[in-house]
């Protein structure tokens, strides 16, 4: 079989998924919350779905990324876990990162990065936000992105504007 093929296969499968999530992220912000959203792939279908609440759920740990990893770890078993791609608007902060180790997901496709979604954030402009690098460490932990990068960039300018 032709590499090239399937590498170009897996992009499209990659950036396909990555724009539900980008969809589930604008649904997010049309709710009333802000602009996240994820969702967890297991043999190229969508087992779980989960967009931001921490607004409207008056919840700070409504993060779509923990809400899935926590699913997870309920609903899967641990050789399927290893076998997910979570597909995220944005990378995971601290606490999602360390949810998704925790419930052992093998695989994590992000749209935008922590520190860009943070400038683009008129609500924390100047703050510090708790960015981690801690999936790109890991080497049971697959990372890919940021894909599709100025679509996601759109999704938060236009949660702001």
């Amino acid at each position: 079989m032709d590499d090239g093929a399937d590498h170009a296969d897996a992009a499209e499968t990659d950036e396909r998924f990555l724009r539900r999530a980008l969809a589930l992220a604008r649904e997010a912000a049309a709710d009333g919350n802000t602009p996240f959203g994820s969702l967890l792939v297991h043999d190229g279908e969508v087992i779980a779905e989960s967009k931001n609440t921490t607004l409207t759920d008056e919840d700070v740990t409504a993060h779509p990324e923990l809400k899935l990893a926590r699913w997870a770890a309920r609903e899967l078993a641990p050789a399927a876990r290893r076998e997910t791609t979570m597909y995220t608007s944005t990378y995971p902060c601290m606490m999602c990162s360390g949810a998704m180790a925790y419930a052992g997901l093998g695989r994590l496709v992000y749209s935008v990065d922590g520190e860009t979604a943070a400038t683009l954030s008129p609500a924390r402009p100047n703050d510090d936000v708790p960015t981690s690098d801690y999936l790109h460490e890991r080497d049971d932990v697959t990372v890919v992105g940021p894909l599709l990068r100025a679509e996601g960039e759109a999704v938060h300018r236009e949660c702001w504007d």
